[in-house]
């Protein structure tokens, strides 16, 4: 059985005649007597053999598995211990031979395997456990880099296999669950001391802009928007960083593997195991830095379903969960969905915020006390979530009729002007370009004067944001993996130097003057007068939300018109005929 030179062809005749004698007399092996004979066995490695000697080997590991139920174990795990290739092979297998021995081993492994589960078939729970226990150790920073790197993306090669082989149905929720908790295992060895710099007197946007310029002008390579840095992230420290390295590498196997499941529509099966994985793990594990992007991806390539159901389950998690950290943690996760995905409709981020506005509002119903960062951090995360989207979205939400009437009726004011003064407790930087954007788009005034003086946080925000600094967290700002960002994200992703702002400056904006003269609201609708647009009666109404807008204005033909926000009034020229009546509309 052992062997340390290379086997002359007399020898390796013998060594199959052995294997298959003994595969014919597994019924007389016995564990105590022959345990001598039993370890050797189970310690031969398939990648030092022939396509002969690993025929007969599998041949006898499947008979002993079938035979006694004491060494299916064995048999497992001497199977999944040939999922990585030894230490001296690394480099010969990554010639175009060595892929031609990789395959050679692996498709019989997965072969066995599935010849034992159907064969014992609660031999699959037992695989399971026996891939988690012998996933390698991520983190090791004793061995070589490259041997280290491939030798694990092998091993989760070979797990995301399982996933999608003929054992999937027994064994391919637990699979995809183990390759997300070792992403995480990954995510959590890189430590924010390795990516974070000192730059607390800017705020985020000023941040994000200022590393693009930095980045793009130290790697001509990169593209100018894959620089986009914010939070103080640095992407050019992550260059050396071994675990990081290994890290992108994994996040771009898991991201071909759920394209493959979409080609073969398998995705929403698998997403509902991401979706758990997700919530069990990745929602409460402290500032995950990148596992987060393989929930982000999945949504990409499927943005109706799965796209929609990762932010309906978010905004659950935080109308409805008990734990404060959890619901902070959710809507965290949920504004910067929102902001960064472009993949998204604008109605669908529109009908979203509804939500949050909607609980924020019913939260400051029932509160009457004064402004207490701690006490209502829940609050003030979700106050913060719904300014950071808008700074984002506002101006696409604006553009859209529609959307834009339906963001006017929003109660921002009572929200964000009560008295828990959610506009001092968030973060300064969301806050000062949040209020810019919304005087811009006539969205929301207020009389008070905020100081920011440009600061990326406050003592206020510290307060909401907790030990975790969640008023801090943007889990999905740009990727800092070079791999999985260029090749996967960077298509499906906005960032902030693409963001179309409501005071930008371009050839479609108007001048406040000409917005004030042009705008007009309308069964809850926005209109922009346009040369030759037929008179406000020609245009398509429905009756059934004329009723509901009909609560939200009141119409004063000689005046012109008023709108009713937060319990102010916008005075707006009408551009009704005073014999208009709702009955003609």
């Amino acid at each position: 059985m052992h062997h340390s030179e290379r086997l002359a062809p007399d020898e390796v005749a013998l060594l199959v005649t052995s294997l298959k004698a003994l595969s014919g007399a597994v019924s007389y092996i016995d564990n105590v007597h022959h345990d001598s004979l039993l370890n050797s066995i189970f310690g031969m490695s398939l990648w030092k053999y022939g396509p002969d000697v690993m025929d007969a080997l599998l041949e006898l590991i499947i008979a002993l598995a079938a035979s006694n139920g004491k060494y299916v174990d064995s048999c497992l795990d001497m199977l999944v211990s040939n999922f990585m290739p030894p230490m001296y092979l690394v480099n010969t297998l990554k010639q175009p031979r060595g892929l031609a021995k990789k395959e050679q081993v692996l498709s019989r492994v997965h072969t066995a395997l599935e010849g034992i589960v159907d064969l014992i078939p609660m031999a699959a729970s037992r695989l399971s456990s026996v891939v988690v226990h012998r996933m390698p150790t991520t983190f090791k920073k004793d061995l070589q880099k490259d041997h280290l790197m491939y030798r694990t993306e092998v091993y989760v090669e070979n797990i995301l296999r399982l996933e999608s082989g003929a054992i999937r149905e027994f064994v391919g929720s637990r699979m995809l669950m183990a390759v997300v908790d070792m992403l995480i295992e990954l995510d959590v060895a890189i430590g924010w001391d390795d990516i974070l710099q000192d730059d607390s007197c800017k705020g985020i946007f000023a941040i994000e802009l200022e590393d693009a310029d930095e980045v793009a002008a130290d790697d001509d390579n990169d593209e100018n928007d894959y620089a986009e840095l914010p939070r103080t992230l640095n992407r050019k420290s992550l260059g050396k960083n071994i675990v990081a390295d290994l890290l992108d590498s994994l996040m771009v196997q898991t991201f071909e593997h759920l394209e493959s499941c979409a080609r073969n529509k398998r995705l929403g099966e698998v997403f509902e195991t991401l979706l758990d994985s997700f919530m069990l793990t990745i929602l409460n594990t402290y500032k995950s830095k990148f596992a987060q992007f393989v929930m982000f991806y999945a949504c990409a390539l499927d943005p109706e379903k799965c796209g929609v159901k990762f932010a309906n389950t978010l905004v659950d998690r935080f109308v409805c969960s008990d734990n404060a950290v959890t619901r902070m943690s959710a809507v965290a996760y949920l504004a910067s969905y929102l902001a960064r995905a472009k993949f998204l409709s604008a109605a669908f981020v529109a009908s979203t915020l509804k939500r949050l506005v909607d609980w924020c509002l019913e939260y400051c119903e029932t509160q009457n006390g004064e402004m207490n960062p701690k006490a209502h951090r829940v609050f003030y995360s979700g106050c913060q979530a719904i300014m950071y989207v808008l700074c984002f979205r506002m101006r696409s939400l604006m553009d859209v009729p529609r959307l834009k009437s339906q963001l006017l009726v929003m109660p921002l004011g009572p929200v964000l002007k009560h008295k828990l003064d959610p506009l001092k407790v968030c973060l300064p930087s969301i806050v000062e370009e949040f209020l810019k954007q919304a005087k811009a788009a006539y969205l929301l005034t207020t009389s008070e004067t905020f100081i920011f003086e440009d600061l990326l946080e406050s003592d206020f925000s510290r307060d909401f944001g907790g030990l975790e600094r969640l008023d801090m967290f943007f889990p999905f700002d740009p990727c800092l993996l070079k791999k999985c960002d260029r090749g996967y994200i960077r298509p499906n992703f906005v960032y902030w130097k693409h963001v179309r702002t409501t005071y930008g400056s371009d050839e479609e904006d108007s001048s406040d003057e000409d917005i004030t003269e042009d705008f007009v609201v309308v069964n809850g609708e926005s209109f922009m007068e346009e040369e030759g647009a037929g008179s406000l009666d020609e245009q398509h109404l429905d009756l059934d939300e004329f009723d509901y807008a009909m609560n939200k204005m009141s119409i004063t033909p000689k005046n012109g018109f008023t709108y009713r926000f937060g319990g102010e009034q916008m005075q707006m020229p009408s551009r009704i005929r005073p014999s208009t009546t709702p009955e003609s509309l």
